[in-house]
């Protein structure tokens, strides 16, 4: 900026004209349409998360059912999206980054019934004045894909002195877009970016956020080169598990569903929100307004204001909000890249959905109720001696003299030192194991659990055998690729509680501050199944002395399910079945006694059975059952199939069975006495469970996805100490 000079400072100017020395009017003039189109794509997109926001929406509007994300250095070196939709005709394609060329609208009334993401047809238009982009896209009725590449709005040939219009190439059904070198005719603009990093972090939430709304679609984002996927999403996951994977178990545990709609306002509400035992240092809030992911300080303060009454000091929530109001009532062009809309009766909506997601966490804060136990009459208090370098025992220390006591994070604290006191060691019992004569009923039914089966084994000189087979690597691969990280490292640093139910087969376990009841059948199946892949080829041996009557034991297993069909079924064949069965087996009995040491004679008598584990015995009552499906549960035919279906037969065999309730129980009330065999049998499951089977899958068991229908968190030590804060 020139200053005026010093001599012509304060000069008069005349009314008829401009002063001496000063310039003469400039001319208004028309801006080149290449600057233009440059200022107008510099508005719509700022970064690469809105690049790839506009190509996201376009995949969605195209009916796409998964979106395939690749991102290299933050977007702005290479931003690929791949979709399944429904492609783009090649006769369009000459005019596909043209600006305001759309299939979705037509006239400036249509935009009071917009109801896709796109509609102004700039997108591609912008983003094509910025950076090299090419097109690779296939309809359903194409017999080949076609591919294009575009630059400042045209379509430009591939190479110097090449054809520009489209070629044909091999591809899928679809579209996939590719962005290269974003911004490289704006060097200032890209050199603003601070990092890569932080550019696809943004690009992370993006793809996060439509992945969570966007039911029934995948979604997978990755760096180009990275092996692992940084985001995937599978089309069937439900929207509780996609925050759970986007956002985490922390909140994804915590939610709670809202709805709410007003006819008055025409508008109709849904989502999730966490509840008052969750708390961020950030407020979250995933706003969608008519399926487009938008920003309103307004509704982010009313919700902030609402929680107030619910949350400690300095914590927030997280909120998911699907909005839904009338078309008219929106207007959806207020920003340039659709960041922010404005609809009517603001105000009034926002009230109702604040209300609505009050009064659900009031009713949840009511419903809470938590019971106290008192120390039992007469245990002494013990005094455990701190160790060096033991922050949590030395902060329960008295402070002596001139010391300074420790802060103590009560929150945080979980003793889990398994050498303390159990409460196992308050009752007595004698040599044998039984309890003694005055001690309580409760206390006898207690302590007879606890005893490990009376078992004896012998051990043999056979060598282990490695196997080399294919179709086993490939199962023990698929079982690491179904790997859930986070609840292996919850059972690999388990603490076990008890066994809480062994009629629902439930037990209580601590993973660091929260306690989690799981469903120790299902991890047992799943655990015996992942040892049979381990050790194939290595069982021990359970022997029958004397033999079983193999067609015996089917017959018996026959029996009881056509006793079990309702109603009973009267074309149901047990000798057929029992004889196909034993005849299966006993074709396959040279098979069946090298890879899983299943004995079976010439004659038919099941001669032994694998043994998977030291310890514990399976359930014989289960055998018969056993037996008998493996003739229509086992694939016989193709050998992955078959080891994979034998061998969850029998982790299903050796998972520990349901067991009545205890004596003094509602179930069991009426009953005088429990069949000795059964309280022995009860006795052995609670010391194997405890002592045998939860040390096992601490130390070998990769916890899968499925498991987590078995596993349920039921206490949050912080959680408690947020709702005691606050009483």
């Amino acid at each position: 900026m020139q200053l005026d000079n010093a001599t012509t400072a304060g000069t008069k100017r005349k009314a008829e004209g401009p002063g001496e020395g000063e310039p003469a009017p400039r001319r208004i003039k028309a801006l080149a349409e290449s600057v233009v189109n440059k200022i107008a794509a510099g508005e719509i997109i700022i970064a690469p998360v809105n690049a790839l926001k506009e190509l996201m929406e376009n995949a969605v509007d195209a009916g796409a059912t998964n979106l395939e994300i690749l991102v290299k250095d933050g977007g702005l070196k290479l931003l690929q999206i791949t979709d399944n939709g429904c492609g783009i005709e090649k006769d369009d394609l000459s005019i596909l980054c043209e600006r305001h060329t759309t299939s979705k609208l037509s006239s400036f009334e249509d935009l009071k019934e917009i109801s896709t993401y796109g509609f102004r047809g700039e997108a591609l238009a912008s983003i094509s004045q910025i950076a090299h982009l090419s097109v690779t896209t296939k309809t359903k009725d194409s017999a080949v894909a076609w591919q294009a590449k575009y630059l400042e709005g045209r379509m430009v040939p591939p190479k110097p002195g090449a054809s520009a219009e489209p070629k044909s190439t091999a591809g899928r059904q679809g579209t996939q877009i590719k962005v290269e070198d974003l911004f490289f005719n704006i060097p200032i603009r890209r050199k603003a970016f601070r990092s890569p990093a932080e550019e696809f972090s943004k690009i992370m939430d993006m793809v996060g956020r439509y992945a969570i709304h966007c039911s029934n679609i995948g979604f997978s984002c990755k760096k180009a080169g990275d092996a692992s996927v940084g985001l995937s999403v599978s089309p069937t996951a439900t929207t509780v598990d996609r925050i759970r994977q986007i956002y985490g178990s922390d909140a994804a545990n915590e939610l709670i569903e809202f709805s709410s709609e007003d006819v008055r306002w025409q508008f109709k509400a849904s989502g999730f929100a966490t509840n008052a035992n969750y708390s961020h240092k950030k407020t979250t809030l995933l706003l969608f307004v008519n399926h487009r992911c938008v920003e309103s300080r307004d509704i982010k303060k009313s919700l902030e204001e609402m929680y107030k009454a619910f949350l400690p000091k300095n914590a927030h929530p997280f909120v998911y909000l699907n909005l839904e109001i009338n078309p008219h009532s929106v207007d959806v062009n207020v920003h340039p890249t659709k960041r922010y809309v404005k609809f009517e009766h603001e105000d009034e909506i926002v009230r109702a959905i604040c209300e609505e997601i009050s009064s659900k966490l009031a009713s949840v804060d009511k419903s809470r109720a938590f019971m106290t136990q008192s120390l039992l009459p007469g245990v002494k208090v013990t005094t455990i001696s701190p160790q060096p370098g033991d922050d949590a025992a030395s902060s329960m220390q008295t402070p002596g003299p001139g010391t300074t006591r420790r802060r103590r994070n009560s929150n945080s604290l979980v003793r889990t030192d398994t050498s303390v006191r159990k409460i196992t060691t308050m009752f007595h019992s004698t040599p044998g194991g039984a309890a003694t004569e005055d001690a309580v009923g409760e206390g006898k039914d207690f302590l007879a659990m606890a005893a490990p089966e009376n078992i004896n084994y012998e051990i043999v000189d056979r060598q282990a055998v490695t196997c080399r087979l294919t179709s086993i690597k490939e199962l023990r691969a698929d079982v690491r690729e179904e790997m859930h990280n986070e609840l292996t490292d919850i059972i690999s640093n388990h603490t076990f509680v008890g066994v809480v139910d062994e009629r629902r087969r439930l037990a209580a376990i601590q993973g660091g501050i929260k306690l989690y009841l799981v469903d120790y059948g299902l991890m047992s199946y799943e655990y015996f199944y992942q040892l049979g892949l381990t050790d194939f080829g290595n069982f021990g041996t359970i022997r029958f002395t004397p033999p079983l009557d193999l067609r015996e034991m089917l017959r018996i297993g026959a029996e009881a399910e056509k006793a079990a069909l309702s109603p009973p079924e009267s074309d149901f064949d047990v000798e057929s079945l029992v004889e196909k069965v034993a005849e299966q087996l006993i074709e396959r009995r040279e098979m069946l006694a090298e890879y899983f040491s299943f004995e079976v004679s010439p004659a038919g008598d099941l001669v032994s059975i694998p043994l998977l584990m030291k310890g514990y015995t399976p359930p014989l009552v289960k055998l018969p059952r056993f037996l008998l499906r493996l003739g229509p549960a086992v694939n016989w035919r193709e050998e992955k199939a078959c080891f994979e279906s034998f061998l969850r037969e029998l982790a299903g065999f050796y998972a520990p069975e349901q067991l009545p309730a205890l004596p003094g129980d509602e179930e069991s009330a009426k009953e005088e006495e429990i069949d000795a065999r059964l309280r022995g049998r009860r006795r052995n499951v609670r010391w194997a469970v405890e002592n045998v089977l939860f040390p096992a899958f601490k130390a070998r068991l990769v916890a899968t996805g499925g498991l987590m229908e078995g596993v349920m968190e039921v206490a949050d030590l912080k959680g408690l100490y947020r709702v005691f804060e606050r009483c």
